[in-house]
């Protein structure tokens, strides 16, 4: 049987990325595929007890360090039971956030070396990564109130930290898409939610010719 497709969502908060995974795996479902949606930290049940400790910790929390550490085993439990076997029986995979997400908030925000991050993710996950990673970037504004909506003015532990963490996060991704082209597509969120969809459509259409 051939191999799934893998698509992974990325940016930075309230860029739509919960949403525009949703519609694309009601898009793909809709033209006959199976699609499994899914979501980092989380999407199995060892991964979604370590979403608990990260996102709403007790005590004074983790250091970047055990931060990342955890990030990589919640992947590890989800690549392994979730994300690889359905790849192999043909499903497509759609995750909301993936390792660039960690690259991105315990690397450059939490001020982690990118590599360590990738050894951690060769060790746990195989490296395996997406074979298209969707960059949302909204203009400031329009996040900004996105993000009061969806939060009523209380955020996690980490979509809290101040401006300059998320500055540096929100950088480092233009620069992951900067690097590999091949894997990312970077678009624009600003618009409404059905102009952005079908942005993401036809960037995944070159997936979609190869079926």
């Amino acid at each position: 049987m051939k191999r799934g497709r893998f698509i992974a969502f990325e940016g930075g908060e309230g860029a739509g990325k919960s949403t525009q995974a949703r519609y694309l795996s009601e898009d793909l479902q809709a033209g006959g595929l199976e699609v499994v949606l899914t979501r980092e930290p989380g999407g199995t049940a060892g991964a979604e007890a370590i979403r608990q400790l990260l996102l709403d910790p007790t005590g004074e929390g983790w250091g970047p360090e055990a931060e990342a550490l955890l990030f990589a085993a919640a992947r590890a439990d989800h690549v392994a039971r979730l994300i690889r076997p359905a790849l192999e029986r043909g499903a497509w995979v759609i995750c909301d956030r993936f390792v660039d997400s960690s690259r991105a908030y315990q690397g450059v925000g939490g001020g982690l070396p990118d590599a360590a991050i990738l050894a951690l993710h060769s060790i746990g996950s195989g490296g395996l990564l997406p074979d298209l990673t969707i960059l949302l970037e909204g203009k400031r504004e329009i996040v900004a109130d996105r993000i009061a909506r969806r939060d009523g003015g209380e955020s996690d532990r980490i979509g809290g930290r101040d401006a300059a963490f998320h500055g540096r996060v929100i950088d480092a991704f233009r620069r992951f898409a900067a690097a590999e082209p091949k894997r990312f597509r970077h678009i624009d969120s600003s618009g409404s939610r059905e102009e952005t969809r079908h942005r993401i459509l036809d960037a995944v259409a070159p997936l979609l010719s190869e079926r």
